[in-house]
């Protein structure tokens, strides 16, 4: 097991690698520059490559800026003077973990509920009538629901607030915008796990030992198909992290989702790119959770990682 955890970190350490070199890259193609301001003569902007080391070598800069990214020092912004990146990262953080952890509680309890209904149900009126909604739900983009929820429980029926993360109430239309196709997802995911786990053998001698339906889905079909679902842990909360930053800006919630989409049309390469480390951080860090999860439950996939 430790000889499985330690390649995985590996991988993640080598993949975070990979992603902050290029979006150094990335930075250095984006055209324009952070000091556009046509009141700025050409001295001060030359004053201003020399403070933020623009004027250095690109290799001497990306040497930097890899060092300093593996202290998490992302440096200060070129918008905002004088204020650590790392600061307003950390300050907007803790929302944006909190918005992707509810609709993460949220949606896969609730999916794994309705995919086990489903797949007791298969091929009755309750499978296809869910079916239908979750495929609703799927193909939905997360901002088309973010703006319908806030249409209908905003304006037409004011029961939420429109904008703003300063009580619960705030929290549940962007919760509900991004967990619905979490539960969608994860229901359709477990329906079909679960119809092939009931076709078993394993199933079919519990039914020969007398338990009945429910009690062969409750003691054996939804164990072996929640291996399965355990790996949708790391690629739910990478949806859930990238598609925050929409649902951020729509409901103006002060996460990093939204400083990141202000960030890109400001310039701010400083924030651009350490908020981009940090999204890659967390989505390596989950995406490690769930296969040690996996590994744990299932102890062929640890044995086959050898």
């Amino acid at each position: 097991m430790a000889r499985y955890i330690l390649k995985r970190i590996a991988i993640m350490i080598l993949t975070i690698f990979i992603v902050a070199a290029m979006t150094f890259v990335m930075m250095q193609w984006m055209p324009g520059s952070p000091f556009n301001n046509p009141k700025l003569s050409a001295a001060q902007i030359a004053q201003l490559s020399r403070q933020y080391g623009l004027d250095q070598p690109l290799w001497g800069r990306f040497v930097h800026y890899i060092v300093n990214a593996a202290e998490f020092n992302f440096g200060t912004s070129y918008v905002n003077t004088g204020q650590n990146v790392s600061l307003m990262i950390g300050q907007r953080l803790p929302v944006s973990m909190q918005l992707g952890a509810q609709a993460l509680i949220i949606g896969l309890p609730l999916g794994i509920y309705i995919g086990t209904i489903q797949a007791m149900h298969k091929n009755r009126w309750i499978d296809y009538d869910l079916s239908v909604v979750t495929l609703f739900f799927t193909a939905l983009p997360d901002f088309m629901l973010a703006m319908l929820l806030m249409i209908f429980f905003a304006i037409y029926i004011p029961i939420f607030p429109i904008t703003g993360w300063d009580s619960w109430i705030s929290s549940v239309l962007p919760t509900l915008a991004l967990g619905a196709g979490v539960i969608a997802y994860v229901a359709r995911f477990t329906r079909s796990q679960t119809i092939e786990t009931l076709s078993s053998d394993q199933i079919q001698l519990a039914y020969a030992k007398g338990l009945t339906e429910n009690e062969a889905v409750l003691r054996h079909a939804i164990r072996n198909s929640l291996i399965p679902v355990l790996t949708l842990i790391g690629p739910l909360a990478a949806q859930l992290l990238t598609g925050s930053a929409l649902i951020e800006s729509i409901f103006s919630i002060p996460g990093i989702g939204n400083q990141f989409v202000g960030s890109i049309s400001s310039k701010d390469f400083p924030v651009i790119m350490g908020t981009t480390i940090v999204y890659t951080v967390l989505l390596q860090v989950m995406i490690l959770i769930g296969d040690i999860a996996t590994a744990i439950v299932d102890p062929r996939i640890r044995l086959g990682g050898r």
